[in-house]
């Protein structure tokens, strides 16, 4: 059962880091929001929005300072603390995901069919990669 757990921890751990990274380094790029926003055509109705969904796209400066901490602390813990260690922190980036993904269906809720396709399009995964350096 602990074998299992330490891999399972081992597997979540990156995949959740890569997919919030993913998502993060993409709503981070002044360009990709200001893109997506132009190609959106939002109407000023909308725009409040925008600006709610916009603002929950950024990093939270707390929530980074008590990753760098948390990832500092690691090696001076036993392994049950860098355990509790890891697991608070995979609850505080799920609470993150979470809120975003709901100021994204907030926003969402208020665009047309044919913004939600051109929404859809633009942060799509592949979108993402195709955008990104190599």
């Amino acid at each position: 059962m602990t074998r299992r757990f330490f891999r399972g921890l081992a597997f979540a751990a990156p995949l959740l880091a890569a997919v919030s990274l993913a998502a993060v380094a993409w709503a981070q790029t002044p360009n990709n929001l200001t893109q997506l926003h132009d190609a959106l055509q939002l109407s000023p109705s909308q725009e409040s929005a925008w600006r709610n969904f916009s603002a929950a796209s950024q990093p939270d400066a707390q929530q980074e300072a008590r990753d760098r901490n948390a990832e500092e602390m690691l090696p001076t813990l036993a392994s049950p603390q860098r355990v509790d260690l890891s697991l608070a922190a995979m609850r505080a980036d799920l609470q993150t995901a979470e809120q975003r993904g709901a100021a994204v269906k907030a926003f969402y809720a208020t665009l047309t069919p044919s913004q939600r396709a051109t929404f859809d399009r633009e942060t799509a995964p592949q979108a993402q990669q195709a955008q990104s350096p190599q």
